[in-house]
């Protein structure tokens, strides 16, 4: 059960009282929502123009972001425990892969799993 307060200040703020893994957790969640948004309007942070070309030019965004970790199709494929053909068709479109294959992605990339997947996915 989560235990929140609520009060006001003598100068009329309304404030409030919460667990630190509650706060934790929400803060987590505006970073994450504002990575999202900066890549979904285009903003890629870190990117060089010629990155940044690359991406969007990219069979996919898991196909970029394999190559700029420094990835081979077989060295991902091996730490996420799949063949190498597999990744090849999902980051070609050709397959999807289970929500659990993604969430290994992203980890093994060092990425939410936001920046992996196109919006239209």
């Amino acid at each position: 059960m989560t235990m929140r307060s609520y009060f006001t200040t003598p100068s009329g703020d309304e404030m409030a009282v919460l667990p630190r893994a509650e706060l934790d957790a929400l803060q987590e969640a505006l970073a994450s929502t504002r990575d999202l948004t900066a890549y979904e309007a285009g903003r890629l942070p870190g990117l060089s123009p010629e990155e940044a070309l690359e991406y969007a030019n990219a069979a996919s965004p898991l196909a970029f972001w394999r190559k700029y970790r420094g990835f081979t199709q077989a060295a991902l494929a091996e730490q996420v425990g799949i063949a190498q053909n597999y990744l090849s068709d999902i980051e070609n479109g050709k397959r999807d892969g289970p929500v659990s294959l993604w969430l290994k992605l992203a980890a093994a990339l060092g990425l939410p799993l936001e920046v992996l997947v196109d919006e239209e996915d």
